[in-house]
């Protein structure tokens, strides 16, 4: 366990094509290249003797770490104090031409001395492909290069290096004033120094200052939602606009147990949450980017007469094909370790509601959609029409069987309300008879089939007496009023099964089979759809009450994980998209209702349904 550190214990570094972990020892310990969905060269988070990782701490002294963002940047800086003196490793990966795919990305990792005199030591261990692939060391000086089948790596320092091995050492010491670093980049060399790593390291710290003035959000949480946006953004892949759950693959939701999956991919359903907090947070050209993205993959699902799929590879490619790597052990014990998505082949039909939302929002706020993205949403809906009534995974992803999921056809009524809201609004071309009935048999399906009358409460799907957080949305996307007398009793069953001290459990495993062993802990994402269910319900105190409660597990520089365990640590993939889209959310909306009173809608709010 002790080889492991915590998820939380992490900040992020990016440059918009990919991304890496770097732990408060000084240790990173993930990084795939030269995409998020990549193989990994540092994996030792998920193997801390195969996985491979690139250290650079001090030695023969006890120091204590601190971590921290550089203000409004996404510049990383780890501070080890001891008795023997004060230093920072400042972390960032350089951001040139983003929206051009490129083999070439860059690790810089810099070492500044504050006060007194540490020596440090640097410990690169590339392990290529998940530790498949073995690789060739060649040092000379201050220069290495370590080259695998699939890719060569290049390692600049400006103090000598050792070979050791396959891996390189180097030991230096920094005293107060003394500035030096090392750098690892892929495919190609550069030449660098002393005055190109400060050049590379201000024109970094510009690049997020500039991107943060962006943001318009001015309400009472600013530093929260700008770190989450930044935190979005170092997860968007540029040159597609694509947006990835989150850049890690294998951490657990339970520690020791199965619920191990890889999130390198872009949902739809999560890609599309994220435009309301991008939009309405002032980061317009992200979410016209991810529009784009999406108006392209529905594009090719309507060219080909398919359903679109729940996930994509960031270039827009479906081949997510399900393997473990049986040789890593996993994050403490937590195997198997898995690579691809088996769920990318489920039916999830609640995504066309979350898109189609998102892509009316789009069109109303700042980019109208043009002939062809209609004639592809035509199809879709058409489609649509056909299907919705089909059982399917729900949001969720069970692997326990299809099922009338009720938040699906909440989603699909979504879908065809905004279609038909679009089509007025423009006078397009559309079967509004057949969309119309469509969705007023969905409204019906819902208020029968999924209300459960003696629990008095939305449930599941047909026929269940479990309920599910998915179903906070239902006020937010307009389905129901927040007083209306149904849903005001679904809350308070919510209230009593699903919320722990202000955290909320997506819904129990136990009363729900959900086909994989095991327990995980409270969802952050339905914690902050809580919050706005609450605030739209009347209960301002009490969602302004979980908010702040919710952001005290944030990590110590603001990241969240996918989960909250039992004693408030982060779990799963880390950090997760879905997540911080939803904290912002859930701070523009409760900073309205704040300003405004709980449940008013004579100014629309930002988020779904607006």
């Amino acid at each position: 366990m002790s080889n492991y550190p915590p998820i939380a214990d992490h900040g992020l570094i990016g440059d918009l094509q990919t991304a890496a972990l770097v732990a408060t020892d000084g240790t990173i310990d993930w990084f795939c290249c030269p995409r998020f969905d990549s193989p990994s060269v540092f994996a030792s988070l998920l193997d801390h003797r195969k996985g491979g990782h690139f250290a650079l701490s001090p030695v023969g002294t006890d120091c204590v770490s601190k971590q921290m963002y550089l203000p409004d940047t996404a510049v990383l800086v780890t501070r080890f104090l001891s008795p023997k003196g004060v230093a920072e490793v400042v972390d960032f990966m350089p951001i040139e031409k983003p929206a051009i795919a490129t083999d070439h990305h860059r690790l810089v990792r810099t070492v500044r001395g504050v006060r007194g005199e540490l020596e440090f030591e640097a410990r690169i261990e590339p392990r290529f492909d998940y530790g498949r692939e073995s690789h060739k060391t060649q040092v000379d000086g201050t220069n290495a290069v370590f080259e695998a089948p699939s890719m060569t790596a290049h390692l600049t320092g400006t103090m000598p290096l050792e070979q050791d091995g396959q891996d390189v050492r180097a030991r230096f010491t920094v005293r107060a004033g003394d500035f030096t670093g090392i750098m690892l980049e892929s495919a190609e060399k550069s030449t660098i120094g002393h005055g190109e790593m400060i050049k590379l390291f201000t024109d970094t710290i510009a690049y997020w200052k500039q991107w943060l003035r962006n943001g318009t959000y001015r309400g009472r949480w600013r530093e929260a939602v700008a770190r989450s946006a930044m935190t979005l953004k170092l997860m968007t892949y540029a040159p597609t606009g694509a947006l990835v759950a989150a850049p890690t693959a294998g951490l657990p939701e339970q520690v020791g147990g199965e619920r191990n999956w890889d999130y390198r991919y872009t949902w739809v359903r999560d890609a599309s949450f994220s435009v309301y907090a991008l939009l309405g947070s002032g980061f317009t050209d992200e979410a016209i980017g991810f529009g784009y993205w999406l108006r392209n993959t529905m594009e090719q699902s309507y060219a080909k007469d398919l359903p679109l799929k729940l996930m994509y590879r960031v270039d827009g490619s479906s081949d997510l094909d399900e393997e473990t790597l049986d040789h890593f052990e996993g994050y403490r014990g937590s195997a198997p370790v898995r690579i691809g998505n088996g769920a990318a082949d489920q039916l999830q039909l609640d995504i066309y509601g979350e898109a189609m939302d998102s892509l009316r929002f789009t069109d109303r706020a700042v980019a109208g959609i043009g002939d062809r993205g209609w004639n592809d949403i035509v199809g879709i809906i058409d489609w649509l029409c056909e299907h919705w009534d089909e059982p399917d995974e729900g949001i969720w992803e069970t692997r326990g069987g299809r099922k009338a999921f009720t938040y699906s056809r909440l989603m699909e009524w979504v879908a065809f309300d905004r279609a038909i809201r679009m089509a007025i609004d423009h006078g397009w071309p559309a079967d509004l008879p057949r969309w119309t009935k469509e969705r007023d048999e969905i409204y019906r399906w819902i208020q029968t089939k999924g209300w459960n009358d003696s629990m008095k409460a939305y449930v599941q799907h047909e026929g269940s007496d479990v309920l599910d957080a998915s179903l906070l949305l239902m006020p937010l996307i307009g389905f129901v009023s927040p007083v209306d007398e149904k849903w005001q009793s679904t809350l308070t069953a919510m209230d009593k099964v699903l919320v722990s001290d202000s955290l909320v459990y997506r819904y129990d495993p136990k009363a729900s089979p959900d086909g994989l062993q095991g327990e995980e802990g409270t969802f952050s994402l339905c914690t902050f759809f809580y919050v706005d269910a609450l605030a739209r319900s009347g209960r301002l105190e009490d969602a302004r009450m979980t908010f702040e409660k919710m952001l005290t597990y944030a990590n110590h520089v603001g990241l969240f994980a996918e989960e909250i365990g039992l004693t408030g640590e982060q779990l799963g993939n880390f950090p997760q998209a879905f997540t911080h889209l939803a904290l912002i959310n859930a701070a523009m909306n409760l900073d309205y209702q704040l300003d405004h009173g709980a449940g008013r809608v004579d100014v629309v709010s930002p988020g779904p349904g607006s």
